[in-house]
């Protein structure tokens, strides 16, 4: 609107004003009638000074004002003001026309309008207005592009079904095209979504310095104003068959805030948890945490789906997908008691019918006399706990309970605080008379891997019994491990109801970084940690500061059937060997990718005490959907100990399972395995409004104009304006201003008026 005004007004468009640059085109003689209006101001001063009448001093500098106004707003006009313009020849210049091609560009958000529509009605041949006019100055490319850029004939050979865009590539492919040949600009016309890896910083240089002008003209709304969008979903990479899989899932939306829709978790087409949500305000992302059972094993991909709602202008944004591992095996875990107690029998009894934890039970009975249970072998633990880091490593996870300090050498000590920071192990420690400080824990390696302040003068007092009322805390209240119920309402419930346990350690602060999830209230009003994690180097580490958790079982008050115990150690334990790595790990770059898109996989070999081996033998061998099988040799990377690594490029669309296998001088050291999907993208679906700041970005960088659906009419004229290539002079002239004819009138008219107004002749 201002725009428009301004040219009603000026004769020319702002732009005419910015390129051109303003001089006077008057003949000779003109000088002459300038010495005449000269005279003619001076005569009109002079008699303004002498006539007296009616009029009053301030009177005669007004109107003599406005005369001397008039006769220069004509003096301006006989010097004949022009604009000097450079611009661009008709038909002597290339121009390159960039059209994104991807399934974005499919979004009807522009009153029912596509933006591939605005594309054929502007572009579409001949009789298309835009493209007319832009035939008619410039020798017309066509580009299309998404992933990659390729030259076409014309729109008409789009199929707008790329399901990436790469705005920077295309740049830099149309200039590479378009080297050599006079070139007064490139066009682009897209909504602006970039879903390159790299910046396009480094497109934009090439192009300042060639001083080719880049024109974007951007399609779609910038928002929408009705929408659901699944922003982000995290889970898990690996979890255990039969585990609780909690997912935080960030919902985004506009014109719906306040209104509750259903949230549905598919395992691969069934149903396995269904919830409904209630929005937040307009354009506040909202984290929506969901759970459900991982019931079957292998490579299982989750499909988290909102229904689509009334008046929704995206629909393909209501649903993500996610691969997760789900593994049936055995979770070797180490349980490490110094005497017998009731807490041991009950730990093993609500894990017995759990077929994916391997509790190992060693139990001091005597001086150098261990009880053991559920070891792999007859010599396992035979001379009590582990003396190398090779058999301690072996284990996933590790539980102390009621074992003092003393009873471990110093290497010993030192070997568990590197189960958690090297090997990536899971560390629990259990409350009694003889752990954490009362145990001589302060100090020691041990110590610092622990997420509690240990009081190092606790050892010498006598332990201080304390009868606690545990209730979670915020963190707990949504935590997996803590869910002793099937839904979070119904385990907070639960939580208020179980029975108080007594403690022996008088622990009251967590380190910084770590998480407490469970306090206990005793009846003085002291509130005590319960539960409480960090993480520490590669692994977690446990502090559960409670004696008698048996209490949740066998407690007077509780069911014989009630499940809480069971639930409470079950969960503990398999989340505290989540995660734990293997001595041979497989990653990838991504577990999405598209046909034909390079893939890196990284190996991480660790030998069995989880020391870096880089002198290994390592192959990665990939099953692709149809069964193909394909060996891939791995290097090293010298980036860090133990990391080798290669490449693969998918053909097939679906599933590939990659195995990563290690060997050493003939000597199987492992193997890991992976997956991921080759499949097209929907990444174009998401935050899929026009993003107006990069396209402006990218204009302004290099001199060019952005442009709307509104405003793309004026173009083609731009370009001959701003573009480069082969140029020419031209003139406008200006003395034939709009405005300078309503000055004139307007000063002439207010002569009269004021005249009138002061009852002067």
């Amino acid at each position: 609107m201002v725009e428009r005004l301004f040219e009603l007004l000026f004769k020319y468009r702002p732009l005419l004003f910015e390129q051109g640059d303003f001089t006077f085109a008057a003949p000779g003689a003109t000088y002459l009638v300038m010495v005449g209006v000269i005279v003619a101001a001076v005569v009109t001063a002079l008699t303004y000074a002498r006539v007296r009448g009616k009029s009053q001093p301030r009177d005669r500098l007004v109107l003599t004002g406005v005369r001397l106004a008039i006769l220069g707003v004509l003096l301006f006009c006989l010097f004949r003001p022009i604009l000097v313009l450079t611009t661009v020849v008709p038909q002597q210049n290339f121009l390159g026309i960039l059209v994104d091609d991807s399934v974005s560009m499919q979004v009807a958000d522009e009153d029912g309008a596509s933006r591939r529509d605005f594309v054929a009605a502007a572009l579409g041949g001949p009789e298309s207005e835009l493209y007319a006019a832009l035939s008619e100055r410039f020798v017309l490319r066509f580009f299309r592009f998404d992933a990659s850029t390729d030259r076409v004939d014309g729109v008409g050979q789009l199929a707008f079904d790329g399901t990436r865009t790469h705005l920077g590539q295309a740049l830099d492919r149309a200039r590479e095209e378009l080297t050599g040949v006079p070139l007064a600009g490139l066009v682009m016309v897209t909504d602006g979504a970039d879903n390159a890896q790299t910046s396009l910083t480094d497109s934009l240089l090439p192009l300042q310095a060639a001083s080719v002008p880049v024109f974007t003209v951007g399609l779609g709304r910038e928002a929408f104003e009705r929408d659901i969008q699944l922003s982000r979903v995290e889970t898990p990479r690996t979890v255990l068959k039969g585990a609780s899989v909690v997912v935080d899932l960030v919902v985004t939306q506009t014109g719906y805030a306040g209104v509750t829709v259903p949230l549905q978790v598919e395992d691969e087409g069934r149903i396995v948890t269904s919830e409904s949500v209630t929005l937040a305000g307009n354009g506040q992302p909202a984290t929506v945490r969901v759970r459900f059972t991982a019931s079957e094993a292998g490579p299982r991909i989750f499909t988290f789906r909102i229904a689509p709602q009334p008046g929704e202008m995206v629909t393909q944004n209501n649903l993500r997908q996610a691969l997760v591992r789900v593994e049936d095996r055995r979770e070797k875990i180490l349980y490490f008691e110094g005497e017998p107690r009731f807490e041991v029998a009950f730990i093993r009894r609500a894990i017995a019918e759990d077929e994916n934890l391997q509790v190992v039970l060693l139990q001091r009975t005597a001086e150098n006399k261990f009880l053991r249970l559920d070891v792999d072998g007859p010599d396992d633990l035979l001379g009590g706990f582990p003396k190398t880091r090779e058999d301690l490593f072996a284990y996933r996870g590790l539980i102390l309970g009621s074992i003092e300090a003393n009873y471990f050498t110093a290497d010993q000590l030192r070997m568990i605080a590197d189960f958690v920071n090297q090997r990536g192990g899971g560390f629990l420690m259990l409350g009694s008379h003889k752990s954490f400080a009362e145990g001589g824990y302060a100090g020691t390696p041990v110590a610092d891997i622990l997420p509690v302040l240990l009081d190092p003068d606790a050892s010498s007092e006598e332990p201080d019994f304390v009868e606690l009322v545990v209730r979670p805390t915020r963190s707990g209240i949504s935590h997996a491990t803590t869910q002793i119920a099937e839904t979070e309402e119904a385990s907070a419930e639960r939580w208020r109801e179980v029975p108080a346990v007594s403690s022996l350690n008088p622990i009251t602060a967590v380190k910084p970084g770590a998480t407490t999830l469970l306090e206990g209230e005793s009846d003085g009003g002291e509130t005590r940690v319960v539960l409480a994690f960090q993480r520490y180097g590669r692994g977690k580490s446990v502090a559960f500061p409670i004696q008698d958790s048996w209490m949740w079982q066998m407690h007077a008050d509780v069911p014989l059937d009630d499940p809480t115990h069971e639930n409470y150690w079950r969960r503990l334990l398999r989340w505290l060997v989540d995660g734990v790595p293997d001595p041979v790990e497989a990653t990838l770059t991504s577990d999405l990718v598209e046909p034909n898109e390079v893939v890196e996989v990284i190996g991480e070999v660790m030998d069995p005490s989880f020391l870096g081996l880089n002198n290994g033998e390592v192959v990665a061998t990939v099953t692709a959907p149809s069964g193909e099988l394909i060996d891939l040799p791995m290097d090293w990377t010298a980036e860090r100990d133990g990391e080798y690594g290669t490449t693969l490029t998918p053909h097939e669309e679906g599933l590939y399972e990659v195995r990563v296998e290690a060997s050493r001088e003939g000597e199987l050291v492992g193997s890991g395995v992976t997956y991921f999907r080759s499949a097209p993208s929907d990444s174009e679906y998401y935050d899929a409004a026009m993003r107006a700041p990069t396209l402006r970005r990218i204009a302004e960088d290099t001199g060019g104009r952005f442009y709307t659906r509104d405003t793309v009419a004026t173009l083609p004229e731009d370009i001959s304006l701003v573009g480069g290539g082969v140029t020419e002079v031209n003139e406008r002239e200006l003395w034939d201003m709009p405005i300078l004819l309503l000055l004139l009138v307007g000063l002439m008219g207010g002569e009269w008026a004021y005249r009138r107004a002061r009852g002067l002749p």
